[in-house]
């Protein structure tokens, strides 16, 4: 089945699936405010809902699905959410997002369910700076993880790096020095302005440019190389030896016009952006007997009518604040970005 094309261009291959909305670590790019409104567990989409969306997602021409939450591993039995999406006929991938705090509990079994790859996020390798950061003090949990994930057979595992400026940035080299001794793939964050970001300034992101620009001065020359998946976020490297990073550099390189992915909520809301105000509510259909038909045909309509690039829209502001304040998000949580899944 061939994907829908948007209004742009660009076609329907990858969709972000949040399964929880909570997560236990509170980091300042993300879930930096003291309190939140959380969705109704009644509202939280079953795992059967879960696999009917995204047959109907693959029927529309997708191909890879990405776990995130919250923090995913939250959700209980998830290795058995995975095992039935990976049986999927015509899904190619199915990943996970997560923060590596829980993953020495669960990496064999998610590997045994069929997990296609990891992304883990790794902003420092200080306790101290894990703890500024997140809020609470697991670096040496999340390293157990991905440590116990290695061991358990995951492969091309991304280690994922948000860089704030006068937080982490130091570090820069640190984690490529670790990931390449580890055999770990690293993608290196700017920071950005989106949902929660509530402490979110423009001095505090680190273009790419700047992380080159470290690199370069510790590890020699730095090489743009062509990615080999043309719509993925990330722009790949390679220094001095073959070892190859990713930077996404949504902030001031924006890749809007390759964007190949929308996301569902927990509670079942549909966005085309991560930045998108507006969702549509796919729940009530999932929890009705609605023909399979009418899903398929609500899902390529939304896509077929997809006109997004905020990312280029924003960088195009004069002057850039934080996307909402904390009123609006305590008002519609699906504004958050551990609620939309990063």
């Amino acid at each position: 089945m061939f994907p829908e094309i948007d209004q742009l261009g660009r076609p329907q291959r990858a969709l972000r699936v949040s399964v929880i909305d909570r997560c236990n670590l509170r980091c300042r790019y993300c879930m930096p405010s003291a309190e939140y409104n959380w969705l109704p567990k009644s509202d939280i989409l079953s795992f059967e809902e879960i696999v009917k969306f995204v047959k109907v997602f693959v029927e529309a021409g997708g191909k890879k699905v990405r776990l995130t939450g919250g923090e995913p591993l939250l959700r209980r039995e998830l290795p058995f959410l995975v095992d039935r999406l990976s049986s999927i006929e015509g899904l190619d991938e199915v990943a996970l997002t997560t923060n590596g705090t829980l993953l020495s509990q669960y990496a064999k079994d998610l590997f045994e369910a069929g997990l296609s790859r990891l992304n883990i996020s790794l902003d420092t390798l200080s306790a101290k700076t894990f703890e500024k950061i997140s809020g609470r003090n697991q670096l040496d949990t999340c390293l157990e993880g991905i440590f116990k994930a290695q061991e358990v057979g995951f492969k091309n595992t991304k280690l994922d790096t948000v860089v704030i400026r006068n937080i982490n940035d130091q570090e820069i080299n640190d984690l490529l020095r670790f990931s390449i001794e580890n055999d770990f793939n690293l993608r290196f964050i700017e920071y950005m302005d989106v949902g929660g970001a509530l402490d979110w300034e423009a001095s505090k992101v680190v273009s790419a440019k700047e992380i080159i620009s470290f690199i370069s001065n510790e590890f020699g020359p730095v090489a743009k190389i062509d990615s080999a998946d043309s719509a993925a976020p990330a722009k790949d490297y390679e220094i001095l030896g073959g070892y190859k990073f990713g930077i996404i550099a949504s902030m001031t390189e924006p890749f809007c016009s390759k964007c190949d992915r929308s996301r569902i909520t927990a509670d079942g809301y549909w966005f085309d952006c991560l930045y998108a105000k507006d969702g549509f509510n796919f729940r009530e259909l999932l929890r009705t007997e609605v023909d399979r038909k009418i899903l398929l045909k609500k899902l390529r309509y939304l896509w077929g009518s997809r006109n997004a690039q905020t990312a280029v829209d924003r960088h195009l502001l004069k002057e850039r604040q934080i996307s909402y304040d904390l009123d609006a998000l305590l008002e519609d949580p699906h504004l958050e970005m551990h609620t939309k899944g990063g």
